[in-house]
């Protein structure tokens, strides 16, 4: 690897000091490097797909910051699929290899080309509106549709394949990956899943049952979740979140359906601590 981008999430990186000490260490070793930096507005605001010209194309992105940072690097790099290195400058990072105190090691790994890169599953999704789709969203950890109004569950219809699975009266439905297990999912009740698997778990949210629990599906279904009237007959409204980022409005009549997506996430990983492992550490 010769072309490296670092992206930073500028509030946990004060001054880009950590930012920049990768910069010069990599600039040393004789690698080609550019530094973009995103604050918190930026990393949950509009989203673009990001390109390159060939002759700028990086080689991987080092991503600074936590899972929120990660994830938009995901959708922003989408088309591209370039190799992500993730440090972590957050919370309990799940998706970051590479912790605040071990950045130098990793790094000397990585330009010695000591790495392997994994691949995760990513979905995607459009709002149907009048049977035309008029949004569309792609997502590494989870597509949630959720409702808008504080106290008052909404009402929706899951389709499988087109064929109709469960009516649901709940605060809301989150589609997960293997890799967003361990969030929103997670959160909701739902299973932790080891993220090279190729499947989908659907867990609602705050359902008003008592016997509602999380469906796991194949990688290969799509998904239908369709927003019914309201218990008094009036339009319900609701939205849709993609990794907890962009933001989609809904009301009544309107679907979102989702699929696994054609693109896959590539993540630059720097040793063979398995699954379990990391997840013993995380949450303890």
């Amino acid at each position: 690897m010769e072309r490296f981008l670092i992206r930073t999430n500028e509030s946990k990186d004060e001054n880009l000091k950590v930012t920049n000490s990768i910069a010069d260490f990599l600039k040393e070793k004789g690698k080609t490097v550019v530094i973009e930096s995103m604050d918190d507005a930026k990393i949950y605001g509009k989203e673009v797909s990001a390109s390159f010209k060939e002759e700028e194309r990086p080689d991987a992105i080092i991503v600074l910051g936590g899972d929120g940072t990660m994830l938009r690097a995901a959708r922003d790099f989408v088309e591209e699929e370039i190799p992500l290195l993730g440090v972590n400058l957050g919370g309990l990072g799940y998706l970051t290899e590479v912790d605040r105190d071990n950045i130098f090691p990793a790094l000397e790994k990585l330009t010695a080309g000591d790495f392997f890169i994994e691949e995760r599953m990513m979905l995607e999704g459009s709002v149907i509106r009048d049977k035309a789709p008029v949004a569309h969203a792609t997502a590494l950890n989870d597509i949630a549709v959720l409702k808008s109004q504080p106290f008052r569950a909404i009402n929706f219809d899951v389709y499988v394949n087109g064929m109709f699975l469960k009516s649901y009266s709940a605060d809301g439905i989150v589609v997960s990956t293997p890799t967003g297990s361990t969030g929103y999912n997670l959160s909701a009740g739902g299973p932790i899943v080891e993220p090279g698997a190729d499947l989908l778990v659907l867990t609602p949210v705050c359902p008003h049952t008592m016997n509602s629990r999380s469906i796991v599906l194949s990688g290969e279904d799509e998904i239908l979740i369709e927003i019914k009237d309201a218990k008094n007959g009036g339009e319900q409204p609701a939205f849709a979140m993609s990794d907890g980022a962009s933001h989609f409005e809904l009301t009544t009549g309107d679907g979102f359906v989702m699929r696994r997506s054609d693109r896959r996430t590539r993540i630059v990983k720097l040793n063979r601590e398995s699954f379990l492992e990391v997840l013993k550490s995380k949450m303890s």
